[in-house]
């Protein structure tokens, strides 16, 4: 499962990662460079982003100015098909860490960390307005992106939906609901926490089955999504460690 993170540029290597199924961050172009028809089809078939920025940022990633205009960033990890994921945590009975749009790498890396060392079974993030998988968040996880199931979805909602489907549950860690100490979780479950500045995601709330929420006593009424992840997914791994 582990791969080495780094980037590839020039429109034939990037051409050949795509057809030899690499999965690839994204795709960076400059604004003033075209790319060829069949690059395209293969992101797109590949469900890969291709981002216009300037040139001197391509440049930049690459560390090189003989680049035909486009870089890719390289996964360092093979990401699960969502179905794939899906079946696995129904068939077990377990947990999925949704990450709702998180985009700190540090953030995201600690919450995988803590994900691994709790006992989760897979983790999805979203394809937009997310931190991707790079050195930073692998670093923070100490290496555990390594050990863990991970899907990139095109639609957190969608794949909520056909995880209940599945029997899935769906908890939000969100303002405004049960405390999360009065809760009894059902497994199979998805553990949805949203970026510090917006939350969880109104479609995501919409879809959920629970809110939990973690009660605060002091005069700072929020938490790092880090430490509230730690929090939650500690109370859910006391009543699946208590239920195995």
């Amino acid at each position: 499962m582990e791969e080495k993170s780094f980037v590839i540029w020039g429109r034939n290597p990037i051409i050949e990662a795509l057809r030899s199924g690499r999965s690839l961050e994204k795709i960076l172009v400059a604004h003033d460079s075209h790319l060829p028809k069949e690059l395209i089809k293969l992101a797109e078939r590949n469900k890969v982003k291709i981002q216009k920025v300037p040139r001197k940022k391509v440049e930049e990633i690459a560390g090189t100015k003989k680049t035909q205009g486009v870089v890719a960033v390289v996964s360092p990890v093979k990401y699960w098909e969502e179905n794939h994921l899906i079946d696995r945590i129904a068939e077990v009975g377990g947990v999925v860490l949704i990450m709702d749009h998180i985009t700190d790498p540090q953030n995201v890396g600690n919450m995988i960390r803590t994900a691994e060392v709790l006992g989760v079974d897979g983790i999805v993030i979203p394809k937009e307005r997310s931190s991707p998988i790079n050195e930073v968040v692998v670093k923070a996880s100490t290496g555990a992106v390594f050990h863990l199931p991970i899907s990139k979805v095109g639609s957190l909602r969608q794949f909520l939906d056909k995880f209940k489907k599945k029997g899935g549950w769906v908890v939000s860690i969100e303002k405004g609901g049960k405390p999360i100490q009065k809760i009894s979780f059902p497994f199979p479950l998805a553990v949805v926490l949203g970026s510090e500045g917006k939350g969880v995601s109104k479609s995501v709330l919409e879809t959920s089955d629970l809110i939990a929420t973690i009660p605060m006593k002091g005069k700072i009424t929020s938490l790092n999504v880090s430490s509230a992840a730690a929090i939650a997914l500690w109370e859910v791994a006391k009543q699946r460690w208590v239920e195995n």
